[in-house]
């Protein structure tokens, strides 16, 4: 009943075409972002810095995958080095006397101009040759993060963060001001993306992810669009690592950024569903928490059941439960934790009938 459409009357197309159509919709959006905004006061410190920090800015990061994977039909296995890219630059430019918004975008234009150089060979190839093109990217970057004193110290060396101070005035320096600097940039991140997929160049990445050959015949001018899609993607990317490292780290080494990061983002956009922004934000949540709800629950029955099992093995059995859990529900709805949503939504329309037309 919540998601009737009867009584909706849309008397332009612009009223036709907004976002949320839906009244149920807006009410629902203006509430998840009321509570995002207050998570200070209704989360505890420890759930605010360890669980809802981290998933927010990861989710930002995995919108910008999204875009690419998604949006544009390219894989990419080094997401990860782009973050990191964005991270290092972004302190570096801190540390120069650039401002903190200019230093963030500053190690976000850094990563969309190596980002795309890399990219560049998705003009060439794709499928698994562009995947071995982007894990190469990944470990080109590990190399020179490492072994360039100049960008990171060394291998073993930690980079600090600068403080974050916004406009140049405004010191942020508790747990709550960089929660809502890390939202303000993923609710930034997603407002972008939700409108892209309406335009004209949203519309040419979803004909170069269907047949880049067709599109290529309808005019669409598939190199540009590639590397564009790439450049932004990265951009995004490097972002999420300037506030990866300001807000969440505040200090950086090479190991943070290594290739099972860049793996850990691609099931964040395959569990939460490709092209889909919300699927970003599920899959970011899914990752981070059903590891820790997992932990929780196979602690809570070893020391119930006073079952006698080794730490190693207990350490283990949540890691195995949770790779179980994600190819059962993948087997169940390919399509990601976004399409589930969508299947209950489109029934909630209907109800108590049977079909949706």
């Amino acid at each position: 009943m919540f998601y009737r459409r009867a009584g909706v009357r849309h008397t332009s197309y612009a009223a036709d075409r907004r976002l949320w159509p839906l009244a149920f919709d807006r009410r629902l959006i203006l509430l998840l972002a009321v509570l995002a905004i207050a998570a200070p006061w209704w989360l505890t410190p420890l759930y605010l810095t360890a669980w809802a920090l981290p998933m927010v800015i990861w989710a930002t990061a995995a919108m910008g995958l999204n875009l690419l994977m998604g949006g544009a039909g390219q894989i990419h296995l080094g997401y990860a080095a782009v973050m990191a890219i964005g991270a290092y630059a972004s302190i570096h430019l801190a540390r120069a006397g650039l401002p903190f918004e200019l230093a963030v975008i500053g190690g976000g234009l850094a990563a969309a101009a190596i980002g795309s150089l890399f990219g560049a060979a998705a003009l060439r190839v794709k499928g698994l040759y562009l995947a071995i093109s982007t894990l190469a990217m990944q470990y080109i970057v590990d190399f020179a993060i490492s072994h360039v004193p100049a960008i990171s110290g060394g291998a073993q060396a930690t980079l600090q963060a600068p403080p974050v101070v916004l406009l140049g005035m405004i010191p942020i320096a508790g747990d709550a001001g960089r929660w809502w600097v890390a939202l303000a940039v993923a609710i930034l991140t997603a407002s972008f993306l939700l409108n892209v997929r309406r335009t004209g160049y949203g519309r040419a990445l979803a004909t170069i992810r269907d047949k880049d050959y067709a599109a290529e015949v309808i005019g669409v001018n598939v190199f540009r669009y590639k590397l564009s899609a790439f450049w932004t993607a990265s951009f995004i990317g490097g972002v999420a690592g300037a506030i990866l490292a300001f807000c969440y780290y505040r200090a950086i080494t090479p190991e943070q950024f290594h290739l099972d990061v860049s793996i850990q983002l691609v099931a964040m956009v395959i569990v939460g569903g490709l092209g889909s922004v919300l699927g970003s934000v599920l899959g970011a949540a899914f990752i981070f928490a059903v590891p820790l709800i997992l932990n929780m629950a196979v602690l809570g029955v070893v020391e119930a059941a006073g079952l006698d099992l080794s730490q190693e093995l207990v350490a283990h059995i949540p890691l195995a439960a949770y790779g179980a859990l994600i190819i059962g529900f993948l087997l169940a709805e390919p399509l990601g934790l976004a399409k589930i949503y969508d299947n209950i939504r489109k029934y909630l329309m209907v109800w108590p009938f049977r079909h949706f037309g």
